[in-house]
């Protein structure tokens, strides 16, 4: 029985999967109070409330941090997959307007960046113009695209330098000033000044930010993994797809458990600056893609059973409307966190924001439910669908 079908054209498990990654990226951002990083002095809360604060924050970020968005940008390229099959039935490359609907998706990115300073929209707008380069490649070399971004060959650059030049020192890029800039506008009680200090800082920092930390080539090769999987239909509910899966989540384990340890012990074991910005991230951005794709096959192998499927099935509705449901957050989280709304940020521990954080996707849920099962279609969706097409019409 085809379990993961939903209406005529879209692909159950990958809508829930989609929500998921919501689901994760609003639990993440309520302990981080959405980019605030203000909290209560630890010494004013009792020991038992620290300990759990400290494992909230230890689980969550092990759980989401870094797998959220790389599920995110799979499932991007994946879309596009979808959108690029579409209208080659009807003899049209897609490419084109593709470029103009990420002008749009920048459009969405700068409203939403002025509510939320970490946001990856803009990012996304940005790197998502690889797809119109690599949309006519063969199979095999989309394949090879995406391998060599998900490399990490920035840092594998500065290693390589450092080796043969111990002079060398990779440029810093100074996103710490642009952060204490946005915290300004955070803990002002103005909305006028968040959306300023956002507004001029707030995408320069994210995206340095980015390229810092080694997200922006590996946001560009899961975009490229993305496509690839649409290309030969991998989220399909075939056999041979399972054993796919199945393949996937052994190596990915297997892979991910020695890169946790590296990771754990790098300090350790490398003294040098240099180390940590360049192996350091390197170690991590490998883990992070390997606990990404387990995360990724487990949730596909599950969702034929039944009892997951009653579990997970309704994040489907998050997930049909995740731009909709992405700047929700933005906007309903930093007027909860931040000083020009209820501003609760510096007084709750994480263990509170976490509560926080699962009673607001609760009611992102049900609102989700409800529009979905009205008009079939998020509101932001219906328009960037609308303005996609608009000069067509």
């Amino acid at each position: 029985m085809t379990v993961n079908k939903i209406g005529k054209n879209r692909i159950e498990v990958i809508d829930s999967l989609r929500g998921f990654a919501i689901m994760g990226i609003m639990l993440l951002h309520s302990i981080e109070h959405f980019n605030f990083y203000v909290f209560p002095n630890p010494e004013t809360q009792p020991d038992w409330l620290n300990s759990i604060d400290s494992k909230v924050w230890d689980s969550l970020f092990f759980m989401f941090s870094g797998k959220g968005y790389a599920i995110f940008a799979v499932l991007f390229g994946f879309t596009f997959s979808l959108m690029m099959r579409k209208q080659r039935k009807k003899k049209i490359d897609f490419g084109y307007r593709f470029l103009w609907r990420m002008v749009l998706l920048a459009g969405f990115a700068v409203v939403n960046g002025m509510f939320f300073p970490g946001e990856v929209l803009m990012m996304y707008a940005i790197l998502g113009l690889s797809l119109f380069f690599v949309r006519n490649l063969k199979t095999q070399l989309i394949l090879i695209v995406s391998a060599l971004f998900l490399m990490q060959p920035i840092e594998w650059f500065h290693y390589i330098r450092f080796a043969m030049d111990n002079t060398y020192v990779a440029p810093a890029l100074g996103t710490g000033k642009y952060w204490n800039l946005l915290k300004e506008g955070q803990l002002s009680n103005s909305i006028i000044d968040l959306i300023t200090v956002n507004t001029l800082y707030g995408h320069k920092a994210s995206l340095l930010w980015a390229l810092s930390v080694g997200r922006m080539t590996q946001t560009i090769g899961l975009f490229a993994l993305g496509y690839w999987l649409g290309i030969k239909q991998l989220f399909s509910d075939l056999t041979a797809n399972t054993k796919f899966w199945k393949r996937v989540l052994i190596v990915s384990i297997v892979t991910f458990i020695p890169l946790y340890v590296l990771k754990v012990y790098i300090k350790d074991i490398f003294e040098l600056k240099i180390y940590m910005r360049t192996i350091g991230v390197i170690i991590k951005m490998y883990g992070n893609l390997a606990f990404s794709l387990a995360m990724i096959a487990s949730f596909y192998l599950l969702y034929k059973t039944k009892v997951f499927r009653r579990i997970a099935g309704g994040l489907q509705y998050c997930g049909r409307m995740s731009l909709t449901a992405y700047m929700m957050q933005s906007i309903i989280g930093g007027f909860v966190f931040y000083g020009y709304g209820l501003g609760i940020g510096p007084s709750v521990s994480h263990t509170v924001s976490l509560c926080v954080g699962i009673v607001l996707f609760s009611f992102q849920y049900y609102f989700c439910k409800f529009w979905i099962r009205k008009f079939k279609q998020g509101p932001l969706e219906m328009l960037w669908h609308k303005l996609t097409w608009i000069r067509s019409n």
